[in-house]
């Protein structure tokens, strides 16, 4: 057998080096491949129906989830910074200058702001009138929202993660794709409803297919998914950071 120059032989085996890597999906171009959704979970060659019945379906499965962006509703634009799971959830909201931190474990709500939060002249908004000095007490402590109040309702839904997603992962009007993107780092496909005035939602190509960014319709918010099934602590308050007023909050 004859045997090839030195330099031929060395280039052979960098051509042969590289189709390897490229078949196990180390390097995702070479060889005259070329094909995007190489080296990804594959999800980006589906149709946008059934990208968003996968998204929808990892999300639903995943344990926990952290959102962080904004939600405009009646008007009215939240910014979220939330640590979800299936019995409960924590973190932030601030709506119209007024932050506060949410906390539920399973059907008890807990809702912790400044003195400025509870402070008002009256109690016309169905609650109990709170004075500045009632609300420098509660600056800081964890109040026990009752189940009975409309607070409940307003409020639990931020800390429920499957109605949180249920609500918000659906796109509106006809579905189609709207080619490959990066959100920090991580490559995605993205869908979108009626060419993008219908909402807009990437989905990670790498590994499991979890919503990563999604932009509402109606320019409605935009909210970062991120964290999925990454666990976290979940604990009621310690009795002496609680307040409870029993069945009505203090209006705010």
């Amino acid at each position: 057998m004859t045997a090839l120059p030195q330099g031929r032989t060395r280039r052979a085996v960098t051509v042969a080096a590289t189709c390897v890597l490229a078949v196990t999906g180390t390097v995702l171009t070479g060889c005259g491949s070329g094909d995007p959704d190489a080296g990804t979970n594959g999800v980006g060659k589906l149709s946008a129906a059934a990208i968003q019945a996968k998204a929808r379906a990892a999300a639903a499965k995943a344990p926990t989830v952290r959102l962080s962006g904004t939600v405009v509703s009646g008007g009215t634009t939240y910014t979220l910074d939330m640590r979800l799971k299936s019995d409960g959830g924590t973190g932030s909201v601030t709506s119209r200058g007024a932050g506060f931190h949410l906390l539920r474990v399973g059907e008890h709500l807990f809702l912790k702001a400044d003195a400025e939060f509870w402070a008002h002249e009256d109690g016309g908004s169905g609650g109990k009138a709170t004075d500045t000095a009632a609300a420098d007490k509660l600056e800081g402590m964890y109040v026990k929202v009752p189940t009975g109040d409309p607070a409940y309702k307003r409020f639990s839904g931020f800390t429920d993660k499957d109605v949180l997603l249920e609500g918000l992962l659906g796109l509106h009007g006809a579905l189609d794709k709207d080619g490959h993107h990066e959100q920090s780092g991580v490559p995605t496909i993205r869908i979108t409803g009626d060419k993008g005035s219908g909402g807009t939602l990437d989905v990670s190509l790498k590994g499991t297919p979890y919503p990563v960014l999604l932009g509402r319709a109606g320019n409605a918010g935009t909210l970062r998914m991120t964290d999925w099934g990454k666990d976290f602590k979940l604990a009621e308050p310690p009795r002496k950071d609680t307040v409870d007023y029993g069945q009505q909050l203090p209006a705010s």
